[in-house]
C-alpha cells in the first residue's frame, strides 16, 4: 500500500447524506430508539407548551431536544451546559441522538441556560416522574421499602466573596475593623490571619452569606476543607435500586430535619407513577411506601415517632447515646425500642446492606462520574432540575442494562476490552488442547530447549 501525502489539496465542497449513514453510537441509537417508542418527545412537548409564545421570534429549543441534552450530560459525565453544548458540536452521533440534521446548528451553551431557568422546576420533576413510569413498565420499581440518604455537593461559589448578613461589610473589611479595634494600626495579611485564626464561630452562617447565592451554606466537607455547600438527598427503591426522589437543602441541613421533605416527594412521585402511568406500571408498584431505611445520622425521636404516625417501619440503626431517660416520653421511648428491636434482626441488617450499595450506587454515578459533583448553576431551583434530569438518566440506564447489558456508552469500552481477553483466553486454551491431546502420550515441554549445536570433527 502507498504512503500517502498532505498536498495540501482544498477539500470538498460537498457530501452525500448517505456517506455520514452509519456514524451513530450504538448505546445512543438504542435509547434514542426507547425514548421514540414511548413518546418522551411529545410529553416534553405538551408539558412544556405553556411556556412558550405564539408570536414569532428567536427560534426555541425543541423540548425533546432540551431534556436530551441534559440527559447527555450524565451519560457524557459533564456538568457544565457549556460541556454539554461543546460536546454535541464536536460529535455526529450526538447530534443524530437530538435529530439535528447537518444543515441544522447544535444548541449553543446560552441557549441551553435560558431554556432550564424559563422551565420550571414540576416541568423537570414531570418529566422525571414520565421515566419512573417506564422504569416501572419494564418491572424495575416497587416502591415498598426506601432507602434514603444524603451528600453535599461543593457551590458554585467562592468562600472568600462572603459578606456580613447585618451590614454586607466583606470578609477582610470585617476583619480589618476588628484589628483596627483592637489597637492595630494599618493591619497586614499576617494580622489578620492571626486575629482570625483565634476568633471562636468564625464561619456562622447566621452571620454570613454569598451574596450571588444566598442559599449556599458554609460546610465542611468529607475531605476536610471548607467549602459552601449545598445538600442533595435521594430515596431510592431497594428492591431495584431506581431513584424515586430528590431534593436540595442547605449544605448544613440537618439529616434529621430535611428527610420528611423528601419522602413526601417520593411518595407524591409514586402516587403520580400509579395515577397517570399504564396498567401495567401500576400492577409492579405497592399501593404504599411501609419502610424506610436510613443510616444513623437520621435518628431521632421525632423521626421515629413522625414515621410510626404515617404507619411506616423505620430501620434505622442508632447512635450510641449512653443512658437516656424517658420520663414523660413514652411514646417517643417506644417508637425507639421498636426501632431498635427491628434493627437487630436479620431482616434489618440485610436492609443495611442494601442501603449501602444501592444507596451509595447513584450518587457516584451522578456526582463522581456524572460531573455533578461540584455544581455549575447557583440556587435550589436550578440545582434541583440538573439533579432530577440526572436522575431519569440514572434510572434509564437501569433500563438499558436490563434490555441491553449495557447501563451506560463509555462501559462498551470495557466490554470490548474483556471480550478481547476472553477471546485471547479461550485461544489460548485451544492451543494448549491441542498441544495435549495431539502428542499422545509425549509430555508438553514446560521450557524451550535451544537447538543443539553441529559438532565438527576434531583435526588430528
Amino acid at each position: 500500500m502507498a504512503m500517502g501525502h498532505d498536498n495540501g489539496e482544498q477539500p470538498t465542497l460537498f457530501i452525500t447524506y448517505d456517506k455520514l449513514q452509519g456514524l451513530g453510537h450504538p448505546f445512543y441509537e438504542a435509547l434514542d430508539k426507547l425514548l421514540r417508542k414511548h413518546g418522551f418527545d411529545r410529553f416534553a412537548e405538551k408539558q412544556c407548551q405553556q411556556f412558550y409564545a405564539e408570536v414569532m421570534g428567536r427560534p426555541g429549543l425543541a423540548p425533546g431536544v432540551y431534556f436530551r441534552c441534559l440527559l447527555i450530560g450524565y451519560f457524557e459525565g459533564i456538568g457544565s451546559e457549556r460541556g454539554i453544548a461543546w460536546r454535541i458540536a464536536d460529535s455526529l452521533s450526538l447530534r443524530r441522538f437530538l435529530g439535528l440534521g447537518l444543515e441544522k446548528q447544535p444548541p449553543d451553551h446560552s441557549t441551553i441556560s435560558r431554556t432550564r431557568r424559563r422551565l420550571s422546576t414540576d416541568v423537570h420533576e414531570r418529566v422525571f416522574t414520565r421515566v419512573l413510569e417506564l422504569v416501572a413498565e419494564h418491572g424495575l420499581l416497587r416502591g415498598k421499602t426506601l432507602g434514603i440518604d444524603a451528600t453535599t455537593l461543593e457551590a458554585n461559589a467562592a468562600l472568600r466573596s462572603i459578606v456580613r448578613r447585618d451590614d454586607g461589610r466583606a470578609y477582610k473589611e470585617y476583619l480589618t475593623d476588628l484589628a483596627e479595634a483592637e489597637g492595630i494600626e494599618e493591619p497586614t495579611r499576617e494580622d489578620l490571619a492571626r486575629l482570625d485564626r483565634k476568633r471562636p464561630k468564625k464561619g456562622s452562617n447566621d452571620e454570613w452569606v454569598h451574596p450571588h447565592d444566598p442559599e449556599a451554606q458554609i460546610m465542611k466537607m468529607k475531605n476536610g476543607s471548607t467549602h459552601l455547600a449545598h445538600k442533595h438527598e435521594q430515596a431510592v427503591d431497594l428492591e431495584t435500586g431506581a431513584i424515586v426522589g430528590v431534593t436540595v437543602h442547605g449544605g448544613a441541613a440537618g439529616d434529621t430535619k430535611t428527610l420528611e421533605k423528601t419522602l413526601e416527594v417520593a411518595d407524591a412521585n409514586l402516587a403520580e407513577v400509579r395515577q397517570e402511568g399504564s396498567e401495567k406500571a401500576r400492577e409492579q408498584i405497592a399501593e404504599r411506601v411501609e419502610e424506610v431505611v436510613a443510616d444513623k445520622g437520621y435518628h431521632s425521636n421525632d423521626v421515629m415517632t413522625s414515621l410510626e404516625g404515617v404507619d411506616v417501619r423505620s430501620y434505622i440503626p442508632e447512635p450510641a447515646r449512653g443512658r437516656r431517660r424517658w420520663e414523660g416520653k413514652q411514646a417517643e421511648r417506644d417508637a425507639v425500642r421498636r426501632n431498635r428491636r427491628r434493627m437487630k434482626r436479620s431482616k434489618g441488617k440485610e436492609l443495611q446492606k442494601k442501603r449501602s450499595e444501592l444507596v451509595e450506587r447513584p450518587f457516584a454515578h451522578m456526582l463522581d462520574s456524572g460531573g455533578m459533583r461540584r455544581v455549575h448553576v447557583r440556587g435550589h431551583d436550578n440545582i434541583l432540575k440538573r439533579l432530577v434530569i440526572h436522575a431519569a438518566g440514572f434510572n434509564l440506564s437501569l433500563i438499558m442494562r436490563m434490555v441491553h447489558g449495557i447501563g451506560k456508552p463509555k462501559a462498551l469500552q470495557g466490554l470490548r476490552a474483556a471480550l478481547s481477553a476472553v477471546i485471547v483466553a479461550v485461544l489460548t486454551l485451544l492451543r494448549w488442547l491441542r498441544a495435549l491431546f495431539g502428542r499422545g502420550s509425549q509430555q508438553i515441554p514446560t521450557k524451550a530447549r535451544p537447538p543443539e549445536r553441529f559438532a565438527y570433527p576434531r583435526l588430528a
